[in-house]
């Protein structure tokens, strides 16, 4: 099918040498298609939309023969919805293009913004190209697949096998064990019929039907404690406890950190952040959790992967958490950083079909797979809206379903400005999901308007559901307070339950030295920002807890 294409239109007089950097830089992998006309740019896309050659990124100036640049990026999106968009400026960032240029990344048209090349090599220039080729390529699922899943498309544990390795970064290929490929490739592995994914591994080792622990082993991640003591231990994996390893690991503490399904929590299966600071561009949630991951690594954290904390105790100065398979790590401080997961609808016939259309959360996995069809997210906060903007680049028609009057009640103006110039995502307020069905996946939704009772039958190909939070804590013991919600009562809010002589510390939980962090604590900002914060100054509290500074820790 060819290389991928890079689609540029500038002006005349820049486009000579914007062209030749990138080609220069890129030429090898992509091929570089430059126009001064955005009718000439719009028929090739036509083009290769109709020949096959894909189209990671288009680039236009500001201004442009006979238009704009946000104008032309705008119909870009007919042809290729994934290709990512971005306006080529003068300089790095001129002030008085800021409102505009703001504007216009809110409202859809462009993805990001980055300055013409100024010199031969501009690194900047190329940092930017390579991060939104790079991302493209994450999507895609890259050229190299050291791991291949084989499986039934309508199978709920074929979903979860492809979502895990998703969200935690891990490039696999996929193909339907009914199609020519996936019967091939059974047959040459000399596996016959399995009820569950038969998982092949790089170079050649196979596991069929595999529990998220056999896989997660198979792939190198630790599955168990190194050491039998640490200074901390975090239990949870998402923005507010890989902050709380980054911070403890890099101030020397020993740290470990207890993931049990994917590093980056809710976030890290969010398609794109655009609000967190440092990323103008923005940045997908995968991304983040690899960064963060690999970052708390490389400083020492012991990060233990699909052995979840399923209790927790007090043994004198040391706090003991069990875990699924039995076994124990013990910390002079523990930290609870387990988030939350999303309320379930409670609809029997819709929970039979999770992960053969139904699913919890934003599953940017499936996303390819509704091509061509119509797709329905319930919820109204901001992973909802994200999740129905990555939905829009590859559904024909999105259906929001909230059940108040407007989407201002929960999510950022950002988001909803974007959603309100989305030509093919639609907001249904005062709605909610009253049922649901199909034959072994689901066909068709009911909705029921919440102002006039009346109940409606629609068609549905997938339902995404990340309404309300349901905080995970039910593995903590009573000493732990919680609120009626099961949210973690930390500092002041512990009230009688605190029975020290000393106040609480502002993160501590009621049982002494365990402070919680992130969307799990009560009175929490449910943003990923915040919850990065509170990681990272929980780990300030840990030192008042445990100072003067204990002696260095035995490694038996």
């Amino acid at each position: 099918m060819g290389k991928p294409v890079i689609v540029v239109v500038d002006d005349e007089a820049s486009l000579p040498t914007l062209a030749g950097e990138l080609e220069a830089r890129y030429g090898a992998h992509y091929e570089v298609a430059a126009y001064a006309s955005p009718g000439e740019a719009l028929r090739r896309l036509r083009e290769l939309r109709a020949t096959g050659p894909s189209v990671p990124l288009v680039l236009a100036g500001q201004s442009v023969q006979g238009g704009t640049g946000p104008a032309f990026l705008a119909q870009v999106r007919e042809y290729y919805p994934a290709a990512s968009r971005g306006l080529l400026m003068a300089m790095w960032p001129p002030a008085a293009a800021a409102g505009p240029v703001g504007d216009t990344a809110a409202l859809g048209p462009i993805d990001f913004y980055l300055p013409r090349p100024k010199w031969s090599p501009d690194e900047r220039f190329y940092r930017v190209v390579t991060q939104s080729l790079g991302e493209w390529w994450r999507q895609l699922g890259g050229r190299f697949a050291p791991v291949t899943v084989i499986g039934a498309d309508r199978s709920a544990r074929t979903h979860q096998v492809r979502d895990l390795l998703a969200r935690n970064s891990v490039p696999f290929g996929y193909h339907c064990s009914d199609s020519e490929e996936g019967r091939a490739a059974l047959e040459r592995l000399g596996v016959g019929q399995s009820r569950g994914p038969v998982v092949v591994l790089h170079p050649g080792r196979v596991l069929v039907d595999p529990s998220t622990a056999e896989l997660a082993e198979a792939l190198g991640a630790n599955v168990q404690p190194a050491w039998r003591k640490y200074d901390v231990v975090i239990v949870g994996g998402g923005p507010a406890g890989l902050a709380a390893a980054v911070s403890a690991s890099s101030e020397g503490l020993r740290t470990c950190l207890l993931e049990r399904e994917a590093f980056g929590g809710q976030a890290g299966t969010t398609s794109w952040i655009r609000n967190l600071v440092g990323f103008p561009g923005g940045v997908s949630g995968a991304e983040l959790a690899v960064r963060a991951y690999e970052q708390a690594w490389l400083f020492g954290t012991q990060l233990i992967y699909s052995n979840p904390a399923t209790s927790l105790t007090e043994q004198g100065d040391m706090r003991v958490i069990g875990l699924e398979d039995g076994s124990q790590v013990r910390g002079r401080a523990v930290i609870i950083a387990t988030g939350v997961s999303y309320r379930r609808l409670g609809i029997p016939e819709l929970e039979s079909l999770i992960g053969v259309g139904v699913f919890y959360g934003a599953s940017t996995v499936e996303a390819p797979a509704v091509s061509g069809k119509q797709a329905f997210v319930v919820g109204g906060g901001n992973s909802a809206g994200q999740t129905a903007l990555h939905l829009s680049k590859y559904a024909d028609h999105v259906v929001m379903v909230i059940r108040s009057r407007s989407l201002a009640a929960g999510m950022s103006d950002y988001l909803i400005r974007e959603i309100q110039t989305a030509p093919n995502i639609e907001v249904r307020d005062h709605t909610e999901i009253a049922g649901g069905g199909g034959s072994g996946h689901l066909e068709y939704l009911q909705f029921r308007d919440k102002r006039s009772g009346q109940t409606e039958q629609v068609p549905a190909d997938a339902l995404f559901v990340l309404i309300g939070a349901q905080p995970m804590t039910q593995w903590l013991p009573q000493k732990v307070g919680r609120d009626q919600r099961g949210y973690v009562l930390t500092g002041p809010d512990t009230g009688a339950l605190w029975t020290q002589p000393r106040a609480p510390l502002l993160l501590e939980t009621s049982m002494p030295g365990v402070f919680a962090a992130g969307d799990v604590r009560r009175g929490a900002v449910k943003r990923v920002t915040s919850a990065v914060g509170e990681g990272s100054v929980v780990i300030s509290l840990v030192h008042q807890y445990l100072s003067p500074a204990p002696a260095q820790l035995q490694t038996s």
